[in-house]
């Protein structure tokens, strides 16, 4: 139960840190050997779910866990992309796409809020109802 609420805050989180990403890749569109940055989290969860990779067992509360995390705890992780440049300044910043993805990103996390919104609701229609 608790672990549908954990990953649909870490999704929230990842889109909202994507939104910065994506905010301030538009900012910097013009400065001259900028590279954008983007938020990986959607294939960190889906190589999660496949349970590809290696996974660690914790037999110790205060061991850190090594490898693939489990989904619900899994993270956003920002990457920057400075193996190309789309144009002679040195910048790779193509402010179409930037703004198509911030389109994007804004539905998806008024989705995920939305999904949010209503599984709590459902858990405080259960809490009322049982009194």
């Amino acid at each position: 139960m608790f672990k549908d609420v954990n990953l649909l805050n870490n999704a929230l989180n990842a889109s909202w840190k994507r939104n910065e990403v994506i905010s301030n890749n538009i900012a910097n569109a013009n400065t001259p050997n900028f590279k954008k940055s983007k938020v990986l989290f959607e294939d960190m969860l889906a190589e999660s779910l496949r349970g590809r990779g290696i996974q660690g067992t914790l037999t110790h509360k205060k061991h850190y866990q090594i490898g693939l995390k489990p989904v619900h705890q899994q993270e956003y992780k920002i990457q920057t992309e400075g193996h190309y440049s789309t144009r002679r300044d040195g910048n790779n910043v193509d402010i179409d796409v930037e703004m198509a993805e911030l389109a994007k990103n804004s539905i998806l996390y008024d989705t995920l809020s939305t999904q949010l919104n209503q599984y709590l609701g459902r858990l405080k229609s259960a809490i009322n109802e049982g009194k």
